[in-house]
């Protein structure tokens, strides 16, 4: 099965072949850095990481370009209000770029916890001011711009185009407009391709047109342009932003250039909680730093990672509790190969061990070959531990070259194209700790069963087998295996 993905551009699920055999061009919208990154981030970023490694697992180069949004994405989201950027820096009394480079390295830092692999390029919007400028002038030029008094718009009703990747049509956009229009504008839903800026402006530039500095829209189209050329192979990003800003990417770019923009368009759903999306903006964000607090980095990639990219993941403490147990039971499932490592006999690998490391081998490609069903890939895995359970139970013994090639198994697809399965094992002491804590568990439910709290006991059996720790009740004694 060759892989296919959803295409927002056609509605309908693809068969992807780039466009040079062999290599792959993706942009994905970055951050806007004004504030610590939350769990919205961590389910786009780590939505096309997986994309990003499975890609490279096929064979193919990667060249992975990710902006950083440090200047003219407003307070709106549109074209009206404050720059974020500027706004946070007043409020904190700062230079802008101050709180660039601040929630610039706090957000890579937030990413490479959740073992994100870092873009091959991550370019800043002020870093190519130019470019904007000279793209504002193009399509001035072409007739689908226009300037008045300092900014320049982007005419829609020029460009037959708009619309093309969103659905939305120019009688619904009049409908849908504001009251309150900017009156520089000819018509509701033209953009800004360049600013005018006020005196009070923090960050501008000067341009053709006066100071000023660029819309929004405009610094994917001229960083992908760059460092992808067009038309490019894959866009990502977050759905919610696919009207006005992907909109306004593609019509800029194709206006101004003559060329296709990009060929594949795959779009994650958000992260919501009690059902309303959940963004800085709007107050209910919990930053990736407060989550990390309360549970493993990887737990919540498993969280992220256990929904598909085009759902909704819906977050509570409940979800993430759940996934936090289903993380260690499958990082227990490794513990207990690499254990059995230690010491083990050499010989050949097991045909049996071949056979199903083959079969799951395949189920796991299929899964990501439906549009990086991260879902069902885990759950492959999770199959594949019951699978090998008889191989690793007492007695068998298998040798270190089956235990070897079970374990190489785990490493391709939990960690080097998952990324929830770490390659090397928590340190001897931190493990020797884990085991002194479960023989004093252990006690407290012997000396439970002493006194007849019956109750009590098996709860604690109970939560150690939620974790994947099974006891085993022998007369000379309680014994414990992972799960």
């Amino acid at each position: 099965m060759a892989l296919q993905v959803y295409n927002y551009l056609t509605r309908k699920k693809e068969d992807f072949k780039p466009l040079h055999a062999g290599f792959v061009g993706m942009y994905v919208c970055g951050p806007t850095v004004y504030g610590h990154s939350h769990l919205g981030h961590a389910k786009c970023y780590i939505t096309f990481d997986i994309v990003n490694r499975y890609l490279r697992s096929l064979g193919y180069k990667v060249r992975y370009v990710q902006n950083i949004t440090d200047v003219g994405h407003l307070t709106d989201d549109a074209d009206e209000g404050e720059d974020k950027i500027g706004k946070k820096a007043r409020l904190e009394r700062l230079e802008p770029m101050e709180i660039v480079e601040a929630y610039t390295r706090s957000y890579f830092g937030d990413m490479d916890r959740l073992n994100i692999l870092r873009p091959d390029i991550s370019p800043r919007a002020s870093g190519h001011v130019l470019e904007q400028i000279e793209m504002a002038q193009k399509l001035i030029e072409k007739g689908v711009a226009y300037e008045n008094h300092g900014s320049v718009f982007f005419s829609v009703r020029d460009w037959s185009g708009y619309g093309k990747l969103s659905g939305r049509r120019l009688a619904e956009l009049e409908e849908g407009s504001r009251l309150e229009v900017n009156p520089d504008k000819r018509y509701p839903a033209d953009f800004a391709v360049w600013r005018a800026a006020t005196p009070e402006h923090i960050m501008k530039w000067n341009s053709p047109w006066g100071q000023g500095f660029p819309g929004w829209h405009a610094e994917c189209t001229v960083m992908s342009l760059k460092y992808l050329g067009l038309p490019f192979d894959i866009h990502g990003g977050g759905l919610e932003n696919i009207f006005p800003h992907n909109e306004s990417e593609i019509a800029q770019a194709e206006a101004a250039y003559g060329k296709d923009f990009a060929r594949y368009w795959l779009l994650n759903n958000m992260v919501t909680r009690d059902g309303t999306k959940m963004g800085k903006s709007l107050g209910n964000s919990i930053s990736l730093k407060e989550a990390f607090e309360l549970y493993d980095p990887m737990a919540i990639r498993f969280f992220i990672l256990s929904s598909h990219y085009r759902s909704n993941t819906d977050f509570s403490e409940k979800a993430l509790e759940a996934a936090s147990r289903g993380y260690q039971r499958l990082l227990n499932a490794v513990k207990r190969v690499r254990e059995l490592k230690k010491g083990s006999h050499p010989g050949a690998p097991e045909n049996k061990a071949e056979k199903i490391i083959q079969e799951f081998w395949q189920k796991f490609q299929a899964a990501l070959d439906d549009d990086f069903n991260t879902p069902q890939a885990i759950a492959v895995l999770f199959d594949y531990t019951r699978a090998i359970d008889p191989m690793l139970s007492r007695g068998s013994e298998p040798g270190g070259a089956t235990l070897d090639a079970i374990d190489s198994f785990f490493h391709k697809t939990g960690d080097e194209i998952l990324g929830i399965v770490p390659t090397v094992l928590p340190e001897e002491s931190g493990a020797g700790l884990d085991e002194a804590l479960i023989k004093l568990i252990i006690q407290l439910r012997a000396d439970a069963r002493k006194d007849r709290n019956w109750a009590l006991a098996d709860q604690l059996r109970d939560r150690l087998l939620e974790i994947g720790i099974a006891l085993e009740d022998q007369p000379d004694g309680t014994t414990w295996r992972l799960v």
